[in-house]
């Protein structure tokens, strides 16, 4: 195998003869001698190493043998005798064995003409062995012990063979960067398994339709890649969105055999910034039909199963996407959230769902459901792999007024706010009201998420038990599915034009092309004929205004950062015998509010569980921020055994 350069983000401290200093763009932090000194080229290697053991030449080899043993790689290094190993000698030797292409360097003390200034070169670039400075390198300085294990660790990462399944998305681009994939590889890897474990096997039955173009796609973005560099941390990954999200090259059907055919002249907004920013859309995912429910059945799909326990829901409505990211089918997956469609299967599937502000990403584009609740939102394994998402996907649309309130309350990056210690001083909601136990069912999800308050707790967040105000007369309210859906849908035929195969839910009905179990929920929706009703203006008005009102307060009063609750009161549902989520669902889309669901652990019959943070509007960042502390406190996550 050989190994290109690249520069990851664990290599952040340089390696020194002797000390370890931070870099601009973030590392390790140096003893304060370290840090106060501003080193020239009349620094002495000397002053670098003083107080530092060095590494005998015996032992370097030794070190770089156990992590090519760690790796599983083979490992080929002629010995280096002496005391002590010299930073120059290190650089060649770890060329030869890693078979780096000389590369040009700019440093101060490296002659062009030495003998290793192609290996430092290399080194430099593969972000193995870094500069002093910017100028220096000082190739006549020793190794110690500390150079040395950082060394190791770095080239362990480096060296370590490729593994598809649970790679994260910076996992991805690190093995692109380094030659070990390219995303038309990484694109076929993930056909193999949606192959292998979707359409026979386990037979998911989570993926609707795939990109016929994909692989196309993706050596078109290897040609960029190698010509340019690449867009972002998504450029060349492979997502699968909902099929409720618009794609121009692909059929969008809502999961109704009524539209199998539908392919609308223009991507979903959210389609098209992924696209912008370098994904490649594989596919789309089955869903409950027109996102009427939570159990993710279809006309056209049929039943998606959960690959943590066949028999088993995969929740809904975007259990497709939940059940394909969970198996490794793709890098990430966006869903639509309207109730609780992002999160349900998100907590079924031991992943990491965010349900945005309402205006944070837009929704033109997506078959609608209720456009009050609506909003789309990225679906992955780890809170990071969703910031990424998120980051693509936020921003204004002019067709869609509701994001010109996000204008100026986007953060340039959401991945900014991944901080492990963000638990640390925080003060945390816990809804105690919403954690039920009365029943089996709800005991197994009790307690485990009674268990993660102490996690909370032991991950350095003050845990307040809170009762939210009106609750009960907030509960009392219901969706606004059961008004919207007939004229919005209708909006939405007709944007298709002419191609449109129906052009109201009328028609559908009439054809009875759809799922004959949502026939009187399609017919009781059709029926309504205006929404200029006195009971339908006082959900919009003063359920948002109670709901808003009554979590603000709450969280005022008690200085909370978050709320947390179970995101659903009941795990995943034996197939045929129903489902039910309970009620928390609803506060993030009755007030418009983030919420993120996190994985939280596990049912004694091995069903997940997820936890729900909610959050302040457009406070995504703090949401981040809790959850990826907790998530990489606990590591909960774990992937389906059903599809290895």
């Amino acid at each position: 195998m050989t190994y290109h350069g690249s520069i990851l983000k664990k290599s952040g401290a340089l390696l020194l003869a002797g000390a370890v200093v931070a870099t601009t763009w973030g590392g390790a932090i140096p003893a304060a001698s370290a840090a106060t000194a501003t080193p020239s080229s009349k620094t002495t290697v000397a002053a670098v190493t003083a107080g530092k053991a060095p590494v005998t030449g015996i032992a370097f080899v030794q070190a770089m043998e156990e992590a090519a043993t760690l790796a599983g790689v083979p490992f080929s290094m002629d010995k280096l005798s002496g005391s002590t190993v010299q930073r120059k000698d290190a650089a060649l030797a770890l060329q030869t064995w890693l078979k780096l292409e000389s590369t040009p360097e700019s440093f101060k003390d490296v002659p062009d003409q030495a003998s290793y200034a192609g290996a430092v070169g290399a080194l430099n670039n593969a972000g193995l062995m870094k500069g002093y400075t910017d100028a220096l390198f000082l190739p006549n300085a020793v190794l110690t012990q500390n150079d040395v294990a950082i060394l190791k660790d770095r080239i362990y990462n480096y060296i370590k063979p490729f593994v598809l399944e649970e790679a994260t998305i910076t996992d991805l681009q690190a093995a692109m960067t380094q030659g070990k994939l390219t995303s038309k590889e990484l694109v076929q890897k993930y056909l193999d398994r949606i192959e292998k474990y979707d359409d026979q096997g386990v037979s998911i039955n989570a993926v609707l339709t795939l990109n016929p173009d994909a692989l196309k796609i993706a050596e078109t973005l290897d040609e960029e890649r190698a010509a340019q560099g690449p867009r972002g941390p998504l450029h060349g990954i492979p997502v699968l969105v909902k099929d409720n999200f618009d794609t121009n090259d692909m059929p969008t059907t809502a999961g109704c055999i009524c539209l199998k055919d539908s392919v609308p002249a223009h991507d979903a907004e959210q389609v098209k910034k992924l696209k912008a920013a370098g994904a490649i859309i594989l596919g789309k995912t089955n869903l409950h039909e027109f996102a009427f429910g939570i159990t993710t059945s279809s006309s056209l799909g049929g039943q998606t199963l959960n690959p943590y326990a066949l028999d088993h829901y995969p929740g809904g409505s975007s259990g497709g996407t939940g059940a394909a990211i969970a198996s490794n089918f793709a890098a990430a997956g966006m869903g639509t959230d309207t109730g609780g469609s992002i999160r349900i299967p998100s907590s079924f599937n031991s992943l990491v769902g965010i349900r945005p502000t309402i205006g944070l990403s837009s929704r033109e584009g997506i078959i609608p459901l209720a456009l009050t609740q609506d909003v789309g939102g990225p679906m992955a394994r780890t809170v990071n792999d969703a910031a990424i998402m998120l980051d693509a996907t936020a921003g204004y649309d002019k067709n869609d007024v509701a994001t010109a309130y996000a204008v100026g309350k986007i953060p340039s990056s959401y991945t900014d706010f991944l901080d492990v210690n963000g638990l640390k001083g925080a003060r945390i909601g816990v809804a105690t009201e919403l954690i039920p136990s009365t029943k089996a069912e709800e005991k197994a999800v009790a307690d485990v998420i009674n268990n993660a308050v102490e996690e909370l707790k032991t991950l350095g967040a003050t845990a307040v038990p809170i009762s939210i105000p009106n609750l009960a007369e907030i509960n009392k309210y219901p969706s606004l599915s059961g008004y919207e859906f007939k004229f919005q849908l209708n909006d939405y035929l007709e944007s298709l034009g002419d191609e449109a195969p129906y052009h109201s839910l009328s028609e559908i009905i009439a054809s009875g092309q759809f799922d004959k179990s949502q026939e009187q929920s399609m017919k009781t929706r059709d029926a309504r004929e205006t929404l200029e009703t006195a009971e339908y203006k006082d959900i919009v008005l003063k359920r948002t205004q109670i709901t808003r009102e009554s979590l603000l307060k709450v969280m005022a009063d008690n200085n909370l950062d978050a709320i947390i609750y179970p995101t659903s009161t009941q795990a995943a549902g034996v197939i045929g015998e129903g489902q039910n989520s309970g009620g928390n669902n609803r506060l993030s889309p009755f007030s418009g509010f983030p919420a993120i669901t996190v994985p939280a652990g596990f049912t004694t019959e091995g069903l997940p569980v997820g936890m729900e943070f909610l959050g302040r509007a457009f406070d995504e960042g703090t949401l981040i921020k809790l959850a990826y502390s907790y998530e990489q406190g606990t590591h909960h996550r774990q992937a389906p055994k059903l599809t290895p």
